[in-house]
């Protein structure tokens, strides 16, 4: 099928593994220093420990992702294991649900880059000057796009290894720098979130941590234009997370002990940068600081953009090749990169910058990467009992130890991370969840009605190809 799809026009098969461990581990990579605010406010001085709490948790969901991703051959992820393992509207719902996630990420990244453009070269841009630069950056990334992939994954690891060095070095002058003291911590327990039906707000907080780690699942949409074993893919996957896992651990515990950090919080860095801020405010730091930002928010967020933008894009490839969109999305231009995806990514991109500045839509819209991404994972962890269920002659490369009982202990693990995020969501995250799940829901008539009665779903499994 692989060559069938090359010849006819499809991705391009070339990608080494470092390259696909790359794309995940800078989708994941991100926002260090401009979510730090957040996870500050979520988890206080303690947010290093929830961090590592998060990368234990995350593994097994991540194990099970590994030994799904070498059954099937073709991009997809969520939408080929939940079709085969419970159906094609489940398949349609977790595809759903995890592109609510990678789909926040272009508006949110371009606008991040802007504020700290803004903020720190004082050019006091107002709303809508800072929405027109934000729009050029939507565009130049989309270029970039529709360019060969080598060119994407080459770029994109350039960022994102710049990003790790100057996080892990800011993280060691941090430490030696004079003013850092473990007196700094205090309560590591601490939270701005409250209490719901006497759950401590710091395990909420601690369970939307999960948003800093999606990204893994990025993966399998990038295994059809691997050239390495199928097997191998496991490797990319849990390297990410341990990759991110470790340097979110090492940073924020290096970032807790700084003084003055509470002050600086509670004073005007409660809507990101608080680690630059705290460097600038508190220790009197001029150039580091820039430095950490030119790294830091222009290339380890636009590493993060990059990523994001190629998995969403092989999704809505992958949803035209398997009927659950028109057969245009498929098409592909000169590069062998698919083209209406991307046009309609810019689209809606453009589209999110505008809700998110013209009123509160899209920030509550971004709250929910964290719930959309834990239900999908939790959808997927089910559809793994039901595969191997359905299916005992399937024989993963990456088949997890203990069988079953750890696929439903990481099923487990995904559903209580969802259900502590639901927690976390204010009216307003729920008023756009439904109205996203609405629009999902238009398209799901519109495939029930009339794309399946002409078109049934088919899917490439270990079997052949088979219709659902």
């Amino acid at each position: 099928m692989e060559d069938n799809q090359n010849k006819n026009g499809g991705l391009n098969k070339s990608l080494k593994l470092i390259f696909v461990y790359t794309v995940a581990t800078g989708s994941i990579f991100t926002f260090v220093n401009y979510w730090d605010s957040v996870f500050y406010g979520y988890c206080g001085t303690g947010t290093f420990l929830a961090f590592a709490l998060m990368t234990v948790a995350i593994l097994p969901i991540a194990l099970v992702y590994s030994e799904l991703a070498s059954l099937f051959h073709t991009s997809g992820g969520e939408l080929i294991y939940n079709t085969v393992g419970i159906n094609k509207h489940v398949g349609f719902l977790a595809s759903w649900l995890i592109m609510a996630a990678w789909i926040s990420v272009p508006p949110a990244v371009v606008m991040a880059i802007m504020t700290w453009v803004n903020k720190t070269m004082h050019l006091n841009l107002g709303t809508w000057p800072m929405v027109g630069c934000a729009a050029i950056l939507l565009i130049l990334y989309f270029l970039m796009s529709i360019q060969n992939v080598q060119f994407l994954v080459k770029a994109q690891a350039g960022m994102l290894f710049c990003n790790i060095a100057v996080t892990i070095l800011t993280g060691f002058i941090l430490l030696f720098s004079g003013h850092w003291h473990l007196a700094n911590f205090g309560n590591i327990f601490t939270s701005t979130l409250d209490s719901v039906h006497g759950i401590p707000g710091w395990i909420i907080g601690m369970a939307l941590l999960i948003t800093p780690y999606f990204g893994f699942e990025t993966v399998p949409q990038m295994v059809e234009e691997g050239d390495f074993p199928i097997k191998s893919s496991k490797k990319a996957i849990c390297g990410s997370i341990l990759t991110c896992g470790c340097i979110y651990v090492f940073y924020y515990f290096c970032v807790a002990g700084l003084d003055g950090l509470k002050d600086v919080y509670a004073g005007f860095a409660q809507d990101g940068f608080l680690t630059i801020a705290t460097m600038q405010n508190e220790l009197g730091w001029v150039f580091w600081p820039i430095v950490v930002g030119l790294i830091s928010c222009l290339l380890g967020m636009g590493a993060s953009l990059l990523g994001f933008w190629m998995s969403t894009v092989r999704m809505l490839y992958s949803m035209a090749n398997k009927n659950f969109l028109p057969k245009i999305f498929a098409k592909v231009n000169k590069n062998k990169q698919p083209l209406l995806p991307n046009i309609f990514l810019l689209i809606l991109s453009l589209i999110f910058i505008v809700l998110q500045n013209s009123s509160d839509f899209m920030s509550a819209f971004f709250n929910l990467m964290s719930f959309g991404c834990a239900c999908a994972y939790a959808l997927t962890m089910i559809s793994a009992v039901c595969i191997h269920h359905k299916h005992p002659d399937w024989k993963s490369s990456n088949t997890v130890k203990g069988g079953d009982a750890f696929r439903i202990f990481a099923m487990v693990i995904a559903i209580t991370i969802a259900f502590f995020c639901t927690l976390g969501q204010g009216v307003d995250s729920w008023i756009c969840f439904f109205v996203y799940l609405l629009i999902g829901g238009i398209i799901w008539l519109w495939m029930n009605l009339v794309n399946w009665k002409k078109h049934p779903v088919e899917i490439e499994t270990p079997d052949g190809i088979r219709k659902f």
